[in-house]
Order: structure tokens, then sequence, then C-alpha cells
């Protein structure tokens, strides 16, 4: 398999090409995931850009992005494959009829056409390249998180009825989670570790400006203050990056130049999901405010 990335400069640029600032830490860990032929696990606080991460690889490389969308309850139909078993029930009565060996009727209903595929299984067989994002595994199962070790460790699937697949090239795999629950030391083993946290004020202005390229960077730079400044508070829900930027976009389209503290009071929402962190953001940036003047 040919490698993706010359070096960690080389990551950070083509990152930054499809607006994903990426620094030193976060280039480093994706270019040895590409060398290694490791999958990345990605922890951080809801918001950061952790999907989107896996998403600007995917839009870099020309690797199709495969997503599994982790949650409670996912098991090996959802995850994997499962057959169609209503198209095997009709074939099943068609062939009855016709009086057809059951040998032969079995060999028809457990093949190929009657295999709904997955995206873990769709992964494995895809031939061009792909970016397999498993998106908040700390959602599953314990059970469930034992298939994903056994998928990623060989990339391979045996299915009793075909099989064993193994894959045909080995994509990056990126594991997203917001730490809700510890995972396994089995499956972190097998994974490059990542952690993302929020930007710093100066990153985030420029994630704003490279974002919202129309806004100026004065009200970008206050943007990125007021939201680190909400961020510092004990909220049930920090704003995310893509609030911020939606935030900025809010700003520009109400003609505003400047942040002041009626503007915060009217477009906190755009911000803030919830009304005790809304009440609570307008206290202190409030109590902040009256105390500089």
């Amino acid at each position: 398999m040919g490698e993706r990335f010359a070096s960690v400069p080389d990551v950070v640029d083509r990152l930054r090409s499809v607006d994903y600032l990426s620094d030193e830490s976060i280039a480093g860990v994706v270019y040895l995931a590409d060398r290694l032929e490791k999958p990345v696990l990605v922890e951080g606080p809801a918001g950061v850009g952790k999907t989107e991460l896996a998403k600007a690889i995917s839009a870099v490389t020309g690797a199709r992005l495969i997503r599994l969308q982790c949650y409670e309850g996912l098991d090996e139909s959802k995850a994997l494959y499962e057959w169609n078993y209503k198209k095997q029930l009709l074939r099943i009565q068609a062939d009855r009829e016709h009086e057809s060996d059951w040998a032969e009727v079995e060999a028809d209903i457990f093949s190929e056409a009657f295999l709904l595929t997955r995206p873990l299984l769709e992964a494995i067989r895809a031939k061009e390249p792909v970016v397999l994002l498993i998106d908040e595994v700390d959602r599953v199962e314990v059970e469930t998180e034992a298939l994903l070790l056994e998928v990623l460790s060989d990339f391979q699937v045996s299915i009793p009825e075909l099989g064993t697949i193994v894959g045909q090239q080995r994509p990056i795999v990126v594991l997203t989670s917001n730490n809700t629950r510890e995972l396994s030391e089995a499956l972190k083993r097998r994974c490059l570790y990542l952690h993302v946290d929020y930007p710093d004020v100066e990153r985030e202005t420029e994630i704003v400006r490279v974002r919202v390229p129309e806004i100026d960077a004065e009200l970008a730079d206050q943007i990125a203050r007021v939201v680190h400044s909400i961020r510092a508070l004990e909220l049930k829900k920090a704003p995310s990056i893509s609030e911020t930027i939606d935030w900025a976009r809010t700003l520009l389209y109400l003609g505003k130049s400047e942040i002041d503290p009626e503007t915060i009071g009217e477009t906190l929402h755009v911000l803030l999901k919830y009304q005790a962190d809304i009440a609570k953001a307008r206290k202190e940036l409030g109590a902040q405010t009256a105390a500089a003047s």
C-alpha cells in the first residue's frame, strides 16, 4: 500500500488545504497511523473536531469515508452484516412451489445476493482507499467493543456461510470517544492515542478566520476570547468549535463589527443550548463587564 503522507509537515499542510487546522501533535499521530497501519483512538470533549479530523483525512487523501455511528444497542447485524431475511423467505416460498431440493435452496439463500453489508464489512471488502470512522465508540457495550477488536486486529471477518473475508487494503481507521466510559485496555493497546482538546484563543481565532474568511481579524479575536471565557464556566454543554463558527456567521449576518454585552445577550442561544447555561453565562459575562468598566 502506498504511503499517503510524506512527512508530518505534509500532513499539516494538506489538512490546512481543507480548512482543518492541525497542530504538530495531531499531524504526528496521523502520519504514524499511516506508516504503522494502526488505528487512531481520538478522545476529547464533544465538539473539538474529532469527527472532522477523519473527514479531513478522507478529503485530502481522496479516500472514501465509511462511517460507523456507534450507539447503545449496536450489534453485529448493524455493524458488520446481516442476511436479508425477507428476501430469503420469498425465495424459499418460490422454490417450495417448484419443489426444489433444500440443499440447493440453502446454498442459494446464503449467497452474496442476500447479504446486507454494514460499515465494517463494507470497509473490509472495499478495493479502493478507505478512511473508516468509528464514531463515539464509548457508546457501545463491551460485547460490541470485542467485535471491533476482532475486526481491527486482523481486518478480516468470518461469515459461516461464505467463509473468511480478508481486507483488500488497510484503511486509515479513526475511532472517536467522548470519554463517557472507560474503554478496554485491549482496544487502547491496538491504537495510537490522540487527545484533542478545545483550541486556545489564538488557534480558535485562526479557525474562525479560515472558516469565515469575510470576518474582521479583531472581531474574530473577540469571538474566540468570549467563547474561551464561556468554556471556563461549569456548564452542562460547552460551546463546540462549530458553534463558535456559527456565532461568528450570526454576528456578521446581524451586521455586528464588535461584541458588546447586549449583542452577547441576544445571541447566546447560538453558542449554548441549555437555558441554565445561558443564564449562567449571561450573569458571569455581565459581572466581568461590570468589573472591567
